[in-house]
This record gives C-alpha cells, sequence and structure tokens, in this order.
C-alpha cells in the first residue's frame, strides 16, 4: 500500500492486545445506537398504553434490532477470523451485509459485483474499505462499489459521493499507515484496513475532490 509519500507507514508503538482492544470498542461503538434504540423501544412498550404509541416501538425495535444483527454480521467477518486460512466468500453474500449496514440511513449503497467468490483476505479488504468509504459521508450520500472480475487479480473500486463528503485527516492517516498519535475510535477501522491490504500486498490509492471519496485497490 502506498502512501502519499511513497514510504510504507510503521506500526505504532502498542501490544497486540492494546490493537485488539481498540477495535473492539470500535465494534461496540457501532452497536451502542441501535442496542439502545431496542432498550428504549421495550421501555416504551412496557409503560405506553396508547396504540399508535406502540406501534411506533415495535417499528423502532424491529428496524434496530436488524441493524444491530447486520452490524455484527459485518464485523465477525471483516474483523474477524471467520474461514479457514485460504478459505473463500461469495462476493452476493459480502454485498447484502456490506448493504445492510446502512439499511435505513442516509447512506446507500450501490453493488456492482459479479457472482463469484473472493480469497477471504481480499474480501475482507473489500468490506473494510467500502466501511472507510460510507464514514466519508457525514450527511449522507451514495457509495458505489464496483469489482473486477476477474478472480485471479482482485481489485475493485468504492467512490463515496455526497455533500461535504471527505475522510478526517486521522483516518487518512491511518489508511496510508501512518496514524497520528495513539490509535483510536476514528484510526482503528482505517489502519486494520492498511494491515489488510499489507496483507494482500494490495496498492490502496486514495483519491478526493469537491463531494467525493475514492478507495481504489489492486
Amino acid at each position: 500500500m502506498e502512501t502519499k509519500n511513497g514510504r510504507a507507514g510503521q506500526f505504532p508503538s502498542m501490544s497486540e492486545l492494546d490493537f485488539a482492544a481498540v477495535l473492539v470498542s470500535r465494534v461496540c461503538h457501532d452497536l451502542v445506537s441501535p442496542v439502545g434504540a431496542v432498550v428504549n423501544g421495550l421501555e416504551v412498550l412496557e409503560e405506553e398504553r396508547d396504540a399508535a404509541m406502540r406501534a411506533d416501538a415495535l417499528k423502532l425495535i424491529t428496524s434496530s434490532a436488524e441493524l444491530a444483527a447486520a452490524r455484527l454480521q459485518f464485523a465477525r467477518i471483516a474483523y474477524g477470523a471467520a474461514g479457514s486460512a485460504g478459505a473463500e466468500l461469495d462476493l452476493n453474500e459480502i454485498g447484502r451485509m456490506v448493504c445492510g449496514l446502512v439499511k435505513g440511513g442516509k447512506t446507500q449503497f450501490t453493488w456492482e459485483a459479479p457472482a463469484v467468490n473472493w480469497p477471504k483476505d481480499w474480501a475482507k479488504l473489500l468490506m473494510n474499505c467500502a466501511l472507510v468509504g460510507a464514514d466519508c459521508l457525514p450527511r449522507g450520500g451514495r457509495v458505489r462499489i464496483v469489482t473486477e472480475r476477474d478472480t485471479s487479480s482482485p481489485g475493485f473500486l468504492v467512490r463515496a459521493a455526497g455533500q461535504g463528503a471527505r475522510m478526517h485527516e486521522e483516518a487518512e492517516k491511518a489508511l496510508h499507515g501512518e496514524p497520528v498519535g495513539p490509535l483510536d475510535g476514528r484510526s482503528i477501522q482505517p489502519y486494520f484496513t492498511y494491515k489488510l491490504a499489507q496483507l494482500v500486498n494490495a496498492q490502496v490509492l486514495l483519491t478526493s475532490g469537491e463531494g467525493f471519496v475514492e478507495i481504489a485497490a489492486r
């Protein structure tokens, strides 16, 4: 993976245990909102007798539970050790998990990938780059994901477009393997993406302009 100055970044001074702890914190952060909404909905059901209010609470519980489940499924594959060494993953299933991350939100994914299997670590890199792209859209927008059809030479483009699209400096530096200071909730996932790119020997290129950010890997 190339950085802006052409140098590969170095792993920040932290133990593997600390790295895992920060990554788990990111996962927990992503789950707090939907799980909290489920709890709030259950409290309304316990206290409210109005039929319309109870119906709204049930809708909130259902949508929030679905979002929490989607984020758990995504994290299991994108960050976890699911599948054996050398395993392949179905891009259709990967697309389903990626699109489930933003269901009902201001951001939408457009998934343009053939129905093929990819090496597990390449699929994980794709998932993480898709999430990096979504995080570049603070006001919502569209993330278009296009993959190469040649399974022997994986590659993809993630284009995030929307009002105010930008990548925070901390995330950009981490994606290039040069995090600013200790890794935290904002920089841990882009840095993990960088490490995945190293693992599969991929070149990841970042391009940005007015209203868009592109992440390409090959």
